[in-house]
């Protein structure tokens, strides 16, 4: 899933009013699992110059890469930090693990061929979902609009949650960034 739809749904399910150090783990729980391919692809592609059919064909799939990603999209280690937060009774904790579980579960669900070994250290094997949220061939064109209006939805409930200008610009900010790409794919691919 694109990663404002990870943002929206996990400060919709762990985010607090009135909690703002419980719903800023949210958030942070909700990036984590991808942060490394942002820095990395950042890297490559603002400072490398490298081109991004590499960064994206090749890097993305490299041992390199995936030995990262393995570490932080493991459920398994997401899992035991939910666990430790959770005999901890710790609401930042149970935010930051929660948000980044419901993150790797949505990926498991929906990535085809570009999925990650979410149950490392126990093993490398990598779902390849019939499913994805972005190609037409496994059904994106059915589950990214699908995305959009749930995305669209928690919007609107956040709204309703949080009345402090910064959180709704934050909300505002991000349904935005989870609409644009919709309409610009939906304009670049509908042949008109």
């Amino acid at each position: 899933m694109n990663t404002p739809a990870h943002l929206i749904f996990g400060m919709t399910a762990f985010g607090r009013a009135g909690r703002p150090a419980v719903t800023g783990a949210a958030l942070a729980g909700s990036l984590l699992p991808d942060l490394s391919l942002y820095l990395m692809a950042g890297w490559h592609l603002q400072v490398l110059g490298t081109a991004p059919d590499v960064v994206f064909g090749q890097l993305y799939f490299s041992d390199a890469w995936q030995s990262i990603f393995r570490i932080d999209n493991s459920m398994i280690l997401w899992g035991i930090g939910l666990v430790i937060a959770i005999m901890a009774r710790s609401a930042i904790g149970i935010a930051l693990c929660g948000a980044a579980l419901m993150h790797l579960g949505l990926d498991f669900a929906f990535h085809h061929d570009d999925g990650r070994a979410h149950f490392w250290p126990i093993t490398n094997w990598i779902f390849e979902s019939p499913v994805s949220y972005w190609d037409p061939a496994q059904y994106g064109n059915i589950v990214g609009p699908m995305e959009v209006a749930l995305s669209l939805l928690c919007c609107a409930l956040l709204w309703r949650r949080f009345a402090h200008w910064g959180m709704r610009g934050l909300i505002v900010a991000l349904g935005a960034m989870e609409f644009a790409p919709f309409i610009i794919f939906a304009i670049m691919f509908s042949g008109g």
